[in-house]
């Protein structure tokens, strides 16, 4: 057995408030501010969850059940971006209505208690075309990204239209736009110019003026109407972010795809899945050098990667996995604010002038980011996964934001390759806090990590996990380990389980854990407050203390009495229904389901969203009612432990499309109407082997993919109307090797010659999305 040691101990952190311009109050007497290391809501710490969602890159129609998905899944916050050139792409004529409806947008949001950061530019980058800047400022004798006077009466003019947009919805009018992003990556990062690609190669400059330019353009925001409490900037890479105006943000990718377009071969292993302390004056970091003391201003993140696009030259399947490891680098790490680019996942608009506003180096229509949700609503494992570790920041806020970052001795020499140690580190206020264990490491094979121990050195005792023997977690995950944590009364001295959530019912309290995968669980207690103990599916052993050790085939509940006469109750998941875990507030009730369907609630209506299941399984708690109705069957309940019962079996049998193969690499698909019968959105699937896949309609390019050997999936709903008239043709472009341009000819030829090349459509399939009420 491998035993792991950490001392805890000096765990006081300094906190204390941000003297700053950050912050802010409404008219209702709401707050925001800030301390040197975490966010204030109302005067409490708040836990900041952020996930990206561009409006302009979505249908409208569908905004509103997209921006309930992501509050379902612990979002509180969306940041956008304005994208310049999707809202004038010719000069003077500002488009703000469809899906570039930036009110409707932010109204939606508020309806939902979501905050909302509008990341304003004007350059954005975001793999849209030029970064986000009209082709026409190219034609303009000034240098873009400066102090330029010229330059900067277009951002005014900007400006000032976003700030007639969104007049009534700023926080301090009662809304819920509560942030600003200046710029992005100033003086790190441009774009090529896209109408020069391939010939001249002119690139959108960084930019030269430094933190006065951000200064500048905080000053034309605010006197556009942009005001708000928060102002970011984008921190890495020495981008300029002055401190006494904005907040620095960070983040950290693990897939790096803009690098093959330099001289690497391969990727390497990333140092983002080591542990580290990023508030901390006496630590440095790869990858974050600010230019301001660590530890005067929080670590707050906005760019985690929360996905990755594909680029042409690195075609690769993002692990799902990656997603949440990551999350639990950056607040293992000190983060009181996490932030997910993307968190949902979307397709470019085209232009009127220009017919993609992309970046060439990325699909031309196609922004789905393999994001937590995909660019047709898709919930993805990384949502579920990701929506454990936000039920748990948000349960424990108050506590959590206090902890401070303990790092083991050689945390810090640990390499990305060596996958034999064990990656551990821990957050800790006192005596009490919680262990993080990492086994993901991008770009490696990673393995099993089994029978380790870890022994947390306090001031006043050692804690060990577990009480003996040893522990073990499957390759590629993570967990988060509580110990000594308050359960309203009693002390959990430690458990081999990670925290959900709790919730009040009837006047008891309900803990929900769940056991990583891998790990058998197990609670630890001191016998002093407990007066009796039970447990279903669980084996108590007393001897002067209590360990519960629980099955990991199925839930187990733990009955607990304590000598005060309070009742406490532990329900402990497995791996797999952890990712099926929701908890919501129904008519003024908390409410918990375990269910395979994806989850809606909206004002009083439960919604289940259901892809490719042939029976929709719900277990909730409390108990909704004997039976309930879906979609107009009754459906009876049954007991099962802790939780009421429900099963929908669902007819998923589907007709009325016809494929038809041209060849190989080609195809066309012919609709009938029965096809969108009771359908809430069509996924059509197609596998394939090639280079690109691109989908047509009548000749019009509807959709394109960069070949990863994952299944290529289109959302066909919005193009019903043509596709029932018109169909759809597929084509694979050929993946050649060997290929060359013979260019002999005296006559002003040239001609491509192939000397192998590959395109195959496997199959084409069509997966529904449907939608199904509960009736209580």
């Amino acid at each position: 057995m491998r035993n792991y040691s950490i001392d805890v101990k000096n765990t006081q952190k300094e906190i204390y408030p941000l003297n700053s311009k950050l912050g802010g109050v409404n008219a209702a007497g709401e707050s925001y501010s800030f301390t040197n290391y975490y966010m204030e809501k109302n005067g409490d710490p708040f836990f900041g969850i952020s996930g990206e969602f561009h409006y302009s890159r979505y249908n409208c129609d569908k905004w509103e059940d997209e921006i309930i998905k992501m509050k379902m899944g612990g979002i509180n916050i969306i940041p956008t971006y304005i994208f310049w050139n999707h809202h004038e792409e010719e000069q003077g004529l500002f488009v703000w209505d469809g899906n570039k409806d930036l009110r409707k947008f932010v109204d939606l949001c508020g309806k939902h208690g979501l905050g909302v950061i509008l990341r304003i530019g004007p350059f954005a980058h975001g793999e849209a075309r030029n970064g986000g800047v009209p082709d026409w400022l190219f034609g303009r004798p000034f240098d873009l990204r400066s102090n330029d006077q010229e330059y900067l009466s277009y951002v005014k003019r900007f400006y000032q239209e976003i700030g007639k947009q969104i007049q009534g919805f700023l926080f301090k009018e009662g809304g819920p736009i509560i942030g600003t992003q200046i710029e992005n990556e100033y003086e790190h990062a441009g774009a090529p110019w896209e109408m020069t690609n391939g010939t001249g190669n002119e690139w959108v400059p960084a930019g030269r003026d430094g933190d006065e330019h951000i200064i500048k353009l905080k000053e034309l925001a605010y006197q556009a109407g942009i005001q708000t409490p928060i102002y970011t900037s984008t921190g890495w890479g020495g981008a300029a972010a002055p401190v006494e105006e904005v907040l620095p943000l960070w983040g950290g990718y693990a897939f790096w795809p803009w690098i093959f377009y330099g001289d690497a071969k391969e990727h390497p292993a990333t140092p983002e899945y080591i542990f580290r302390d990023y508030h901390n004056d006496h630590q440095k970091n790869e990858g974050f050098d600010p230019a301001y003391r660590p530890e005067s201003l929080p670590f707050a993140c906005c760019e985690m990667g929360g996905g990755m696009t594909v680029f042409y030259k690195y075609r690769f399947k993002l692990p799902y996995e990656s997603v949440d490891a990551m999350a639990e680098m950056k607040v293992a790490g000190g983060c009181n604010f996490v932030g997910y680019y993307v968190f949902h996942g979307g397709s470019n608009p085209k232009g009127k002038k220009t017919p993609f506003l992309n970046e060439n180096a990325t699909p031309k229509i196609s922004y789905d980011y393999q994001a937590p949700i995909g660019e047709f609503g898709q919930i993805r494992e990384s949502y579920k996964r990701l929506k454990r570790q936000h039920y748990f920041y948000k349960a424990v806020e108050e506590s959590f934001c206090k902890t401070k970052t303990v790092l083991p001795y050689n945390a810090k020499e640990i390499d990305p390759y060596d996958i034999e140690t064990l990656r551990y580190a821990v957050r800790a206020h006192k005596d009490s806090g919680f262990v993080f264990i990492n086994n993901y490491q991008d770009h490696v094979e990673t393995k099993d990590q089994k029978d380790f121990a870890i022994t947390v050195n306090l001031e006043n005792e050692e804690i060990h996990f577990p009480k003996s023997g040893g522990m073990s977690l499957t390759k590629n995950e993570c967990c988060i380990l509580p110990f000594n944590m308050d359960l309203k009364g009693l002390n959990l001295k430690y458990s081999t389980t990670q925290f959900l959530t709790s919730m009040e019912h009837e006047g008891e309290t309900y803990f929900f854990f769940f056991t990583p995968k891998g790990m058998s669980g197990e609670y630890y207690f001191d016998r002093n407050d407990i007066q009796e103990v039970q447990a279903d599916n669980g084996n108590i052993i007393s001897d002067g203390y209590t360990l519960i050790e629980v099955g990991n085939e199925d839930m187990s509940v733990i009955d607990i009495k304590l000598k005060s006469g309070k009742r406490l109750h532990i329900c402990t998941v497995t791996n797999e229904q952890s990712l099926n875990f929701w908890k919501f507030s129904f008519r003024g009730k908390e409410q918990i389901f375990i269910t395979n369907a994806a989850l809606l609630i909206d004002e009083e209506k439960i919604r289940l969203e259901s892809e490719g299941l042939e029976d929709i399984e719900i277990k909730s708690f409390p108990g909704l009612m004997d039976s309930i109705t879906i979609d107009g069957d009754e459906i009876r309940g049954r007991n099962h432990g802790l939780f009421m019962e429900y099963k929908k079996t669902i007819l998923n049998s589907h007709t009325g499309i016809e494929v038809k193969m041209v060849n190989q690499n080609k195809a066309v698909i012919h609709f009938q109407p029965e096809a969108f019968d009771d359908v809430k959105e069509l996924i059509l699937q197609i596998d394939y082997a090639g280079d690109i896949g691109y989908a047509f309609i009548d000749g019009e390019l509807i959709h394109d993919n960069f070949c990863n050997n994952n299944t290529w999936e289109i959302g066909l709903q919005q193009h019903k109307q043509d596709l029932l008239a018109k169909g759809m043709y597929i084509y694979i472009s050929p993946l050649k090797e060997g290929s060359f341009v013979k260019s002999d000819s005296p006559m002003a030829a040239r001609a491509e010659v192939i000397n192998k090349q590959k395109a195959e459509i496997k199959s084409i399939n069509a997966e529904a999305i449907r939608e199904f009420e509960i009736d209580l």
